[in-house]
């Protein structure tokens, strides 16, 4: 008999095996919360059930946004994240400018941004339109005072006396320079009267009058006072002490000069 021809031998297909379900043990997880699904204990942090993986608190609903997540740019009814430069930016740009503006309606911030714009900006002499004094001295009137030299001289006869400086437009004023005395020469200076002690008052165009008292070195040569005051129309500076008066000579302010913001 003869041998039969062996035939060609097909792989076994390997057979998967069936998952098995294992039943959960009431005491894994002792007095947790039962799944709504399947009845499995769950710890009591969990959200979804280890088990099944169903939610635990199904009807449990998101806190609600504050009032102004719910309005543009800051609502989030697009995916998480888009938008969030934007947003941002808004927001910055909000505060900066409300800083501003709150900087700038408060009189001190005002201030300090005009005294700012004083250091940094340049100055010019202004001169009066017109220059009187409550009384002056024979031979000495207030508009020798404004005359550009200071070898002549408003001649105050007595402490009170006062010399008034009224300007035609409104202007910035940043500083008041004054020469006491009859003469810058040092020899010269001592033979005459000069105020020690006076108060510069400075009326801007609402009528408003600001007063600064001024302490004036007893020598020659110049001396400034700032003011830094907007909206001037007039200046008087009022004298309230003087040296020298002896033998009723009259007292000397050689020169004045009134500087604005250019």
């Amino acid at each position: 008999m003869e041998d039969e021809p062996v035939g060609a031998v097909q792989p076994g297909v390997p057979v998967a095996a069936r998952p098995v379900v294992r039943p959960v043990a009431a005491s894994d997880e002792p007095g947790g919360v039962p799944c709504p699904s399947c009845g499995a204990s769950n710890r009591p942090e969990r959200r979804f059930c280890r088990s099944c993986a169903a939610p635990l608190r199904p009807g449990e609903q998101a806190e609600p946004l504050p009032w102004w997540r719910t309005r543009w740019p800051f609502d989030r009814k697009v995916r998480a994240g888009s938008g969030r430069l934007l947003r941002g930016s808004v927001l910055a740009l909000v505060i900066v400018g409300l800083l501003i503006a709150g900087f700038l309606l408060v009189p001190a911030g005002r201030f300090v941004v005009e005294d700012v714009r004083d250091k940094l900006g340049g100055t010019g002499e202004i001169s009066p339109t017109d220059v009187s004094a409550s009384a002056a001295a024979p031979g000495h009137p207030a508009k020798l005072a404004t005359d550009g030299v200071t070898n002549t001289y408003w001649g105050a006869p007595k402490v009170g006396d006062s010399l008034t400086a009224e300007f035609e437009k409104p202007f910035r004023l940043v500083g008041v320079t004054v020469h006491t005395g009859v003469s810058t020469k040092p020899e010269a200076f001592g033979r005459g009267a000069r105020p020690t002690q006076a108060d510069v008052r400075i009326t801007t165009k609402d009528g408003k009058i600001h007063d600064k008292a001024w302490t004036l070195t007893d020598k020659p040569g110049e001396q400034t006072i700032r003011t830094g005051i907007s909206d001037v129309v007039s200046i008087s500076l009022v004298v309230r002490e003087a040296a020298g008066q002896e033998k009723g000579r009259p007292i000397a302010l050689g020169e004045i000069e009134f500087f604005k913001r250019t």
